[in-house]
């Protein structure tokens, strides 16, 4: 597989600049993935390219993360980006894509769909934040503790976002994918955005928005790792519970990662979903 990720444009948002591209021929019907914590773009590489075959594919690192900007003060909150995200598609010219959203990508696309008026033709969610309670304990920890580990020498840090980054349960990311997805945590900026970002991200977002679960009126599916070490599985049966005709698709032996752990599993489920 191809692990050459570069985002080649930019949108000028209240939190900063974005990085996106777009892959696929510009009249295929338009799809947009969205990355979750502490990830980027980057675990969509490989689905991205695959479902640029058929449709228009967007992607982008969120403020905050991968190539997008990190500056002190950075408001980079779940409410924040599912504000900016409703922009973006005004931006991009989409008024009713298909959005593919994962970890807390979920808690985005859902905040900026039922609180900002972003329109899908249909959602996927995989592996999502949405429902109470999330975060583990290492994510609370370093929630409630950020600017503590924000001190950390520079190689203590590195070994903790390895570390973190591997423990996403399934059968284990290899080490050059660990080591792609920790490099933009490993800089000045990036080791201060690491605990910002966390520390930002409390469970009122989600709370705020999971009683109007029910309202969603668009084709849903509910995709999972049935040995995601983050979210445990029985969120999966509990969300897609919540939406009304929503699907559920299980990916047997699948840690949090999904991208990585079932690619092309996971690409045929949503390229199956997309073309219907």
């Amino acid at each position: 597989m191809n692990d050459t990720w570069t985002l080649d444009r930019t949108y000028e948002s209240a939190l900063g600049t974005v990085h996106w591209a777009a892959l696929g021929d510009p009249a295929l019907p338009p799809a947009v993935l969205l990355h979750g914590t502490p990830w980027s773009s980057y675990t969509w590489r490989n689905v991205a390219r695959s479902l640029a075959g058929r449709h228009r594919v967007h992607v982008w690192d969120m403020p905050g993360y991968g190539a997008s900007a990190k500056y002190e003060g950075q408001e980079v909150s779940l409410r924040a980006q599912g504000e900016l995200f409703a922009g973006l598609l005004d931006h991009w010219g989409l008024e009713q894509p298909a959005v593919v959203a994962h970890d807390f990508g979920g808690a985005v696309a859902l905040r900026a769909h039922l609180l900002h008026g972003a329109r899908y033709s249909r959602l996927a969610l995989v592996d999502v934040v949405a429902l109470a309670p999330w975060g583990s304990p290492a994510y609370r920890l370093l929630g409630e503790h950020s600017e503590v580990f924000a001190q950390l020498p520079p190689a203590l840090h590195a070994a903790l976002v390895r570390e973190y980054v591997s423990s996403v349960g399934g059968p284990g990311l290899p080490q050059g994918v660990v080591a792609k997805l920790a490099e933009p945590w490993l800089d000045p900026a990036g080791r201060s955005a690491f605990y910002r970002q966390i520390a930002q991200n409390d469970q009122r977002w989600t709370d705020e928005i999971e009683q109007r679960y029910g309202e969603l009126a668009l084709p849903v599916l509910v995709c999972w790792g049935t040995d995601d070490a983050w979210i445990p599985v029985d969120r999966a049966h509990r969300l897609a519970a919540a939406i009304p005709g929503a699907r559920l698709r299980l990916l047997e032996g699948a840690g949090h990662l999904v991208q990585e752990d079932a690619t092309a599993e996971l690409t045929g489920a949503l390229a199956d979903f997309l073309e219907e």
